[in-house]
C-alpha cells in the first residue's frame, strides 16, 4: 500500500489534537497492527452503542464488524483534527445504522427485544435483589423502547456509548446545542414515562 499522508488541519479551521493521531496515521498506511490497537480501544463502546440501538446481540456483533471494516476501508479520508477518531468512528457506525433500518426494517426488533447485558447496577447476592434489579431493568427498558427513535438515539450515543456533547453532535450531523436540547428532552420523555408506569 503506498504511503497516505491525512491533513492535520481541517480546512480554515484551528489545529485540533488527537490523541490517537499516530496510531490512525500509521493504520492508514496499511499498518493493521495499528488498526488493531484502534480496534481493541473502541469496540466496547461501539458495541455498547450499537447493541443499544439494535437489542440483539448476533446483529450487533455482525454489525459492528461491519463498522471496523467500512472505517479500515475509509480511513484514509478521515481528516485528523477535524474530530476526534471516536465520533468519526461512531459517525460510520451511525451511517450503517442507518442502512440497516432500511434494508432490513428492524424497528419492531427495537421495542420487542432487551438488552441482556446492560446493568443499572450490581443486584448484590441475595435473590431478592436479582430480582427487583431485572426487574427494575425491563421497567426502564420498557420506557426507552416507547420513546421517538431519535430520543433512543441520543440516549445510546451520551450515556451508553459514553460520548461528549461534541461527539454525539459530529455523529448525528448537528450542533453541540441540539444535542444538549435533545438529550434534554429525551430524559425528560424518558423521565414521563417510567412515571407513567408507576402511577
Amino acid at each position: 500500500m503506498s504511503a497516505v499522508t491525512l491533513p492535520l488541519v481541517p480546512f480554515g479551521g484551528p489545529l485540533l489534537t488527537d490523541p490517537e493521531a499516530d496510531l490512525v496515521v500509521q493504520a492508514a498506511q496499511g499498518d493493521a497492527e495499528a488498526f488493531g490497537n484502534l480496534y481493541a480501544r473502541h469496540l466496547p463502546g461501539l458495541y455498547r452503542y450499537i447493541l443499544a440501538r439494535l437489542r440483539d446481540k448476533l446483529e450487533a456483533e455482525d454489525l459492528v464488524e461491519a463498522v471496523f471494516l467500512r472505517a479500515w476501508e475509509a480511513l484514509p479520508t478521515y481528516r485528523i483534527g477535524e474530530f476526534p477518531f471516536s465520533a468519526w468512528l461512531h459517525r460510520v457506525g451511525h451511517n450503517l445504522l442507518v442502512d440497516h433500518y432500511r434494508s432490513w426494517r428492524t424497528r419492531k426488533a427495537l421495542a420487542d427485544e432487551a438488552v441482556e447485558d446492560t446493568d443499572l447496577e450490581d443486584p448484590g447476592s441475595w435473590p431478592e435483589e436479582a430480582v427487583l434489579a431485572s426487574e427494575r431493568r425491563r421497567w426502564v427498558q420498557g420506557a426507552l423502547a416507547r420513546l421517538r427513535p431519535e430520543y433512543q438515539q441520543i440516549l445510546a450515543l451520551r450515556f451508553v456509548s459514553g460520548l461528549s456533547h461534541a461527539e454525539a453532535a459530529e455523529v448525528l450531523g448537528v450542533n453541540p446545542g441540539t444535542v444538549r436540547v435533545l438529550q434534554h428532552r429525551a430524559l425528560k420523555a424518558l423521565l414521563a414515562g417510567l412515571q407513567g408506569e408507576e402511577g
